[in-house]
């Protein structure tokens, strides 16, 4: 029986939820595996029974649909039961990240407007008095203060949970600024559950994740494989080594990973010696990925590769089958079904065929706004002449003459020197090129001259032995006279979100610190 079977009625309908998608798995396959991790597993029947519980404490306790709770947390099953008790209740969460500073963590509690905060116990400390006017439960390694809480729930709330409802509010990672709540309604998910029909997920399904719970590329893939009766294997903490013996150990048939932990699991000493058959297909997103690195992957570990393009915001996603293309692996693939992809230029028209600008999206599964900030919600939408709604990438990129979209930089990346635009991936690149080059993140800075001009921080290969000066040189030869770069930093690691993503804010900054070169 696959996923799809377990619930055809409900896979059919409009609309519905990930908690009744994952009720109906629970009568059709009550014993096989939802979550397993750190050696502990829960099946779906004992999965279910837990959101009731975590629905009926929250009614217990006055918290009501469309109210708001947040959780913040190392990667655990209790975790991701509170998420889905409180999805049944229809009560929206706020999944933070462990790493903010207390100042930051406490205004976005207040932001959400949090009815109860779920702590980890070893974060209790600073971040409970951050948010001490806020209701807490306790999660520590016994989850004794959750059982508490649940000893006596009330009986389970019968939520008729609407599409709009707010299903989440995910907080940016902050690489941009001060974090925004992205709220995403079950319309939203629901659409996530329906694209992630189409990757194969079933009762067979073993999927390993290695990346946060707080991330949107974390549980836009957690809550596809729950909704369709899959087992979710979940590694709290991402190693090169542990993961490769784990996906060998559980027989994963897929994986959801940023591009760094490719990089980092193919640049393993041990990763031919574990046996990655069991693979059907692996999946990246959430940031830029190498068009060599691709291939790399294709080439050395068995099973298909899909590159997602998409934003937490929502609006259009593209889909790379690179496995089927690989003569388009400098592309991200062309618009998934019912996915609206357009390009804009400053003005806000639509250019021609070709031609680079703003990519915006339109599609079932867009966020309700950015909360409590109406002007940045406004920002970040574009409207067609019909009047239809699309959502602002910020991402710079054409359609080649074969449809598939080609991402040439962030909006706010894009460097302009000389009155000329510079993209900073063309650059990085052609440093890639090098054989003693790991990594390379190219960023522009004040110049008195050019208005801005390209600095690069790159990481080098273990072992290397190469100075700034002469790769300076090596790249300026093979880059046209508007390209060339000022300077070269050799750097020990670039700076990155738990996504993935480099922060060029903080190299901006740190350039800046040292003088501007």
């Amino acid at each position: 029986m696959t996923g799809t079977a377990a619930a055809p009625e409900l896979l059919r309908r409009e609309f519905a939820t990930v908690a009744e998608l994952i009720r109906a798995h629970a009568r059709a396959q009550p014993e096989s595996a939802a979550l397993i991790h750190a050696g502990r597993s829960i099946e779906y029947a004992a999965l279910d029974r837990m959101m009731d519980r975590v629905a009926g404490a929250l009614q217990r306790d006055g918290v009501r649909p469309c109210d708001t709770v947040a959780i913040c947390g190392a990667t655990s099953i209790d975790y991701v039961a509170i998420f889905l008790g409180c999805l049944r209740a229809g009560v929206a969460v706020a999944p933070l990240a462990t790493t903010y500073s207390p100042h930051t963590f406490s205004a976005m509690v207040a932001d959400a407007g949090a009815k109860a905060l779920f702590l980890d116990e070893n974060l209790a400390g600073a971040l409970s008095r951050a948010a001490a006017a806020v209701p807490t439960v306790l999660l520590d390694a016994g989850s004794a203060s959750l059982q508490r809480w649940l000893a006596k729930e009330g009986s389970v709330p019968a939520a008729a949970v609407r599409p709009d409802w707010p299903f989440n509010v995910i907080y940016s990672s902050g690489t941009t600024g001060v974090p925004k709540g992205i709220v995403q309604p079950h319309a939203f998910r629901w659409a996530n559950v329906q694209r992630a029909a189409l990757f194969g997920y079933g009762s067979a399904s073993v999927v390993l994740l290695a990346t946060p719970l707080h991330s949107n590329l974390t549980l836009a893939t957690l809550f596809g494989v729950l909704s369709l009766g899959g087992s979710v294997v979940m590694l709290a903490k991402f190693d090169a080594e542990r993961y490769l013996a784990l996906a060998h150990e559980v027989g994963a048939t897929h994986t959801m990973l940023v591009p760094v932990q490719y990089q980092r699991l193919l640049a393993h000493e041990n990763f031919g010696n574990y046996d990655l058959s069991s693979f059907a297909m692996k999946f990246s997103t959430g940031a830029p990925f190498a068009a060599a690195l691709k291939d790399e992957v294709l080439r050395r570990w068995p099973g298909g590769l899909i590159e997602i393009y998409a934003m937490t915001e929502g609006g259009g996603a593209s889909m790379l089958e690179a496995h089927k293309f690989p003569g388009k692996l400098h592309t991200v693939g062309t618009p998934m079904p019912r996915n609206e992809l357009r390009i804009i230029d400053a003005a806000g028209r639509e250019v021609a065929a070709a031609t680079s600008g703003e990519i915006v999206g339109h599609s079932p599964a867009m966020m309700t706004g950015y909360l409590n900030q109406p002007a940045m919600t406004a920002a970040a939408q574009w409207h067609d002449p019909e009047g239809r709604r699309f959502i602002r990438s910020g991402d710079i990129g054409c359609m080649d003459r074969d449809g598939f979209l080609v991402l040439l930089d962030r909006q706010k990346d894009l460097i302009i020197s000389g009155g000329f635009n510079v993209y900073p991936s063309d650059l990085e690149a052609v440093l890639r090129e090098h054989p003693a080059v790991d990594e390379a993140a190219v960023v522009g800075v004040a110049s008195a001259r050019w208005g801005e001009t390209p600095v690069a921080c790159v990481v080098l290969k273990a072992g290397a032995d190469l100075g700034a000066a002469a790769l300076t040189a090596w790249a300026n030869q093979r880059l046209g006279k508007l390209q060339r770069i000022a300077s070269v930093r050799i750097v020990s690691g670039l700076p990155r979100n738990e996504a993935g993503k480099v922060l060029k804010r903080a190299l901006r900054d740190a350039i800046a610190e040292d003088g501007g070169s």
